[in-house]
């Protein structure tokens, strides 16, 4: 069994003159990321490795979500395949893991988060909003085999706000 968590980072700020690479979170996008991330740390979340994409506002993200949960930092790798907006970099990075891994934590980008939730989920998601969760199953022992799966959970902060 091997199991897929995609977060798409939290929402960025567009007021600073920065590259796309370098834009970071804004106000929301931390209070998103710990109200998240504190939803998931009341359900126990844990995970076997983490990914994060370079971008700024992705690799934030993640460092609230290991913060938040009590992770150890040596479960992060960061990887540049991931600042893909597309998803065929993050499919293959997907299906590249090390067998070892069942349950991986992946921060990224959308339109790719998006076409992967539902490229390999049985549940039709619309747009994965920032900070939104998917976590989809997989029936296999490799993660080089994976096709289609099944959808988990779904986690978006508007499911958490009042």
């Amino acid at each position: 069994m091997k199991t897929l968590t995609l977060i798409r980072h939290a929402k960025s700020s567009w007021n600073h003159d920065v590259t796309d690479i370098q834009r970071p979170l804004s106000i929301r996008g931390i209070n998103d990321a710990n109200l998240l991330s504190n939803e998931l740390l009341n359900r126990n979340f844990k995970v076997d490795a983490i990914f994060s994409s370079p971008a700024n506002r992705a690799f934030t993200t993640c460092s609230i979500f290991i913060e938040r949960l009590n992770l150890p930092q040596k479960l992060l790798t960061v990887d540049k395949r991931l600042y893909d907006f597309g998803g065929r970099q993050v499919v293959e990075f997907i299906r590249d893991t090390d067998d070892n891994l069942g349950h991986i934590l992946v921060f990224g980008h959308n339109h790719a988060f998006t076409d992967i939730a539902n490229r390999f989920g049985d549940e039709f998601i619309d747009n994965v909003p920032t900070c939104g969760m998917v976590t989809i199953e997989f029936n296999v022992d490799s993660w080089k085999n994976i096709d289609k799966g099944h959808t988990k959970m779904t986690l978006f902060p508007r499911d958490l706000k009042s």
